[in-house]
């Protein structure tokens, strides 16, 4: 199983400079949890105008790697990261591509975070348009427009919502992207966010199915 963390900055005057102070340790940081293997992909949240909001952090593991991370992560005890959640995540069995080895300076891709409704009939809708939706984004991960993805989970392991990492510059290409998807057709996904970031590579073991 796989850990989600999805983490907020302040948003104080000196949040900036928080983040900036601690950059360089950070880096050093999830360089090296990801040559290990505890890392899986770490990316930045972006406003639209490329300011940073926070971070995406998907962990290998469950509670426990989950708190040994966020024990020495140095945005989390140098007051960088203000509000953390974290989600147990199942990553998506698709031909992803794999990690990109070239990629342009500022924004390379957009992160979507897409939580289900918490009415009775929720689940329901994500088992009907489970496969459709699988059907549409098979061949994106496969020629690189889709760079990762997979379901958000409570703690009984019931997925309540999704994770979309896709090769789009703009919201707008985003919105227009999902727009005819069964999970948004079919009303699966009812609360979506949406986030620019930059990819930058970094020693990540392979995607399990890359």
């Amino acid at each position: 199983m796989t850990t989600a963390i999805i983490a907020f900055d302040g948003t104080d005057a000196d949040a900036p400079a928080r983040r900036a102070a601690a950059r360089d340790a950070h880096v050093a940081f999830i360089t090296a949890e990801a040559e290990a293997g505890r890392l899986l992909l770490g990316l930045p949240l972006h406003d639209e105008a490329g300011r940073s909001l926070g971070s995406l952090m998907m962990i290998a593991g469950e509670e426990a790697a989950r708190d040994a991370y966020l024990a020495a992560e140095p945005f989390a005890h140098q007051g960088v990261w203000q509000r953390v959640e974290a989600h147990p995540f199942r990553i998506a069995p698709l031909p992803y591509q794999g990690w990109p080895q070239a990629v342009p300076q500022g924004r390379t891709h957009t992160i979507a975070i897409a939580w289900d409704g918490t009415d009775a009939g929720a689940l329901e809708r994500r088992l009907a348009n489970r496969q459709g939706h699988f059907d549409r984004v098979r061949p994106m991960a496969a020629d690189g427009t889709l760079l990762f993805g997979g379901a958000l989970l409570d703690a009984a392991g019931t997925m309540r919502g999704s994770i979309a990492v896709t090769r789009h510059l703009t919201h707008a290409a985003v919105r227009d992207w999902m727009a005819p998807d069964p999970y948004v057709a079919g009303d699966v996904w009812r609360d979506i966010a949406l986030y620019g970031t930059s990819f930058r590579p970094l020693p990540y073991k392979p995607l399990p199915h890359a």
